[in-house]
């Protein structure tokens, strides 16, 4: 299979060195793509979420489909990155993917289903609303139902799977944003520092302040 490697930062000091061991630390993470892509598949869905713990706000997933053989430097899961780099690298992962989507579960329907069944209705968002039908899903520790698609759920996927780890990538930044905008409604509890995870500092905001309405009831009901 040709590799073409998406460079995303500029590194003129040893620049071969580590190119190389950016190459091959890429090339293991797309090892159940290519076991896919031998038996004759062509379109590979890798899919995560972000937000399933927070006190707070929606769970976002994501859905990306890469074209073959395109490896994109620096992606890994989305929690072994800072911010900058999750930012620049999820515009790049928009502009080289066949397809992507993201699907959202608010605190509302996480409070109605549960945040299992949320988060996999996110996910199914974000499948049906892929531009290109995939033929595989790599989803991370997850699998759905109501899909031709075959499926494979791999736990902590978004450390082994590049498609995966792209998809982590949006859902995370996605769910960030989203929970930075909340920031400028409720501002006195601090939602751009802690993006709704129970942080001291998040805990001690709904003591003083009570419940807002992006708050999951089912996760806070020690203080509502």
């Amino acid at each position: 299979m040709d590799i073409k490697l998406v460079k995303t930062t500029d590194r003129s000091k040893e620049a071969s060195k580590y190119l190389e061991k950016e190459l091959n630390r890429l090339k293991n993470l797309t090892q159940y793509e290519q076991k896919w892509y031998e038996k004759g598949i062509n379109y590979i869905a890798g899919l995560d979420e972000a937000g399933r713990g927070p006190l707070a706000g929606p769970v976002a997933a994501a859905a990306v489909i890469l074209p073959r053989g395109l490896l994109i430097e620096g992606v890994n899961d989305s929690k072994k990155l800072n911010e900058k780099t999750r930012e620049r690298l999820y515009d790049i992962i928009i502009k080289e993917s066949l397809a992507w989507a993201v699907g959202i579960a608010d605190n509302n329907i996480i409070d109605e289903i549960n945040i299992l069944n949320a988060t996999r209705l996110a996910m199914k968002l974000a499948v049906d609303k892929l531009e290109i039908k995939p033929d595989v899903l790599l989803i991370d520790a997850e699998k759905l139902e109501g899909y031709e698609a075959a499926q494979e759920s791999i736990v902590k996927g978004d450390a082994l799977s590049h498609s995966i780890a792209a998809a982590s990538i949006i859902a995370k930044v996605t769910r960030d944003r989203i929970i930075s905008e909340y920031d400028k409604q409720y501002s006195e509890y601090g939602f751009s520092k802690h993006k709704g995870y129970g942080t001291a500092e998040h805990i001690n905001a709904i003591k003083e302040n009570g419940l807002c309405p992006i708050h999951r009831r089912t996760f806070t009901k020690k203080w509502d």
